[in-house]
């Protein structure tokens, strides 16, 4: 396929099919949180699929960018919650500068929401808990604490996860030590409906010294 052809595949697909949420901004809780939380659980009710899939974006010291797809641990009045190894990519740019951005997308309600801030780290017990909590075959992997390296052959991780997963069977209550569980405090949190006739709803949170104002954006 060329260029030209798939440029106009691309201009042909259709977007905001069906039938699109209202937003009415004027009725809107007083911390994003609040709202962010009935969105969600709108979206879980509607049988969206991995509602809680996230995008999470990082930066090194060098200011290069990344971003990879996370599940969303928790939300509250204390941010967003997601979990990875210490020694993962986005642990090592966590550590060096450790702000985050998250981005949700539902595409059947036409639905975005966008959260920046700070990122802190979750005390080592509330890591170990979630570790825990994750299923046998995930912990097994995280164990290995390899994210990212190169991999010799498909069987080289096979057996490495299985001599991983008689560990953990010998050891129940083990958890990475670098297991770690992190909290976006969220400053500024975006909130986007979309619209057939491209006149998109943004309501933008922003935290100030005394709490959250909120404001309207142009699409």
């Amino acid at each position: 396929m060329t260029t030209t052809n798939l440029r106009q595949l691309l201009r042909g697909l259709a977007v905001f099919e069906g039938e699109l949420p209202r937003f009415d901004h004027t009725d809107t809780p007083p911390a994003p949180h609040e709202l962010f939380t009935g969105w969600l659980l709108e979206v879980i009710r509607a049988g969206v699929s991995e509602p809680h899939a996230m995008t999470l974006s990082t930066a090194g010291a060098a200011g290069v960018p990344s971003a990879r797809v996370l599940i969303l641990k928790n939300a509250d009045a204390a941010g967003w919650q997601f979990a990875a190894h210490a020694r993962s990519p986005k642990g090592r740019e966590l550590a060096e500068r450790p702000h985050a951005a998250l981005t949700f997308y539902w595409q059947p309600q036409a639905r975005q929401i966008g959260v920046r801030g700070p990122v802190v780290a979750e005390p080592s017990e509330r890591s170990a808990a979630d570790f825990r909590a994750r299923g046998a075959g995930a912990r097994a992997e995280a164990l290995l604490g390899r994210q990212s390296e190169p991999l010799a052959s498909p069987a080289a991780r096979d057996a490495a996860v299985e001599e991983s997963l008689a560990r953990l069977e010998r050891e129940p209550d083990l958890a990475a030590p670098e297991w770690t569980l992190y909290t976006v405090r969220a400053e500024a949190v975006e909130f986007w409906q979309g619209d057939r006739d491209r006149r998109h709803t943004r309501l933008a949170y922003r935290r100030e010294a005394d709490g959250w104002r909120k404001e309207l954006l142009w699409p």
